[in-house]
């Protein structure tokens, strides 16, 4: 079984576990449902946080291209993972709230043409293309304009990482040998069609419903602008 296939059993026991209420495992609030009610989309401000920073990517389809391609057009949720992440308040949560986040886009008349989800790998020794396309096809829904992402080599990572101050360490045994597992920071980024980062969401805030209403918020702030 490949290190993508034992993550996705891991992740679908996951989501069987958050839909029955976690079991008693100590879960982060994304799993379950929002424990609060938000303020309506359009009633708050984001204020801008920074611009979002380039990069040459590859795409799932192995095609070159630089990060800033993908925005602009579109409001963009922008998370980093690595798939062998064994963390389930790590990487496997953000791509559960991406997962949720883009089902409740498709039903969203407003924003349903208007988001992109991206998931950017920040492992580019493990994560193939061809390794993408196998995680990918657990998550990405028919015509979904979710991006699964690597980069060619480390060289071409180590900038994109310091661009989003994305903090991610390999781990080694006692013998200095790669375990092939990663400490790092929960961060997930929202991007306006500026290319401006509006929100970072962390482990304790990354919630679909949370996210939702933002990106509601602004394609109203777009809209009021008359789509400047």
């Amino acid at each position: 079984m490949t290190s993508v296939r034992q993550w996705v059993v891991v992740c679908c026991a996951l989501f069987s576990l958050a839909a029955a209420g976690a079991g008693g495992s100590v879960l982060a609030p994304g799993y379950g449902p929002l424990q609060y009610t938000p303020p309506p989309a359009g009633s708050y401000a984001l204020p801008a946080l920074g611009v979002a920073a380039d990069g040459e990517v590859i795409d799932d389809a192995g095609e070159t291209l630089q990060l800033d391609e993908l925005f602009g057009d579109k409001l963009v949720l922008l998370g980093f993972i690595y798939t062998r992440c064994s963390d389930i308040n790590g990487c496997p949560l953000a791509s559960y709230v991406m997962k949720k986040v883009q089902d409740g886009v498709a039903r969203d008349d407003t924003l349903n043409s208007q988001v992109r989800l991206i998931s950017l790998s920040f492992d580019p020794e493990s994560d193939t293309p061809a390794a993408l396309r196998d995680y990918a096809r657990h998550f990405r829904r028919s015509g979904s304009d979710w991006q699964f992402l690597t980069t060619p080599s480390e060289m071409a990572l180590q900038p994109i990482l310091e661009g989003y101050g994305q903090v991610r360490q390999k781990n080694y045994d006692e013998k200095g040998v790669y375990t092939g597992s990663m400490s790092h920071i929960l961060r997930v980024f929202l991007v306006d069609k500026q290319g401006r980062i509006r929100n970072i969401y962390s482990t304790g805030f990354l919630d679909a419903d949370t996210v939702i209403n933002d990106l509601r918020t602004l394609q109203m702030e777009r809209d009021a602008q008359g789509g400047l």
